[in-house]
């Protein structure tokens, strides 16, 4: 799947040899992307039923239609979010429908949690404190 050629003034610019864009599988890609919208306010643009860009993210990608999902446990690369308030954001998570994996723990450098979003795909939030 190769990324729209569009991209919003606030994604990176892209840099030689740096990742530029990340792609997720999703059963319904508009959902993982209101999902998102509605955590960190990740703006969207759609492409028709099978693709969903985000912008604002630190890092440009999108949702395509397929019935995967990514997880840590089953090899995949674990994307993980910094936190200034990790209860809080522990709260918005559940709120918006996602579900906690691994709740929250402590690790060398913090503490963090894993959660899925609601087709599956597993991230993790982390904060100092």
């Amino acid at each position: 799947m190769s990324s729209p050629s569009s991209t919003a003034s606030s994604d990176p610019v892209p840099a030689h040899h740096k990742i530029s864009y990340v792609e997720f599988a999703s059963a319904h890609p508009q959902q993982s992307c209101d999902f998102f919208a509605a955590l960190f306010g990740w703006r969207r643009e759609s492409f028709g039923p099978d693709y969903v860009a985000f912008h604002g993210a630190g890092l440009a990608g999108g949702f395509y239609r397929a019935n995967l999902c990514s997880t840590a446990s089953s090899g995949g690369a674990l994307i993980v979010f910094y936190s200034a308030d990790l209860d809080a954001s522990l709260s918005l998570v559940t709120a918006h429908g996602g579900r906690i994996v691994k709740p929250v723990f402590a690790f060398p450098g913090g503490r963090r949690f894993h959660f899925t979003e609601p087709a599956g795909n597993e991230f993790a939030i982390w904060s100092e404190s």
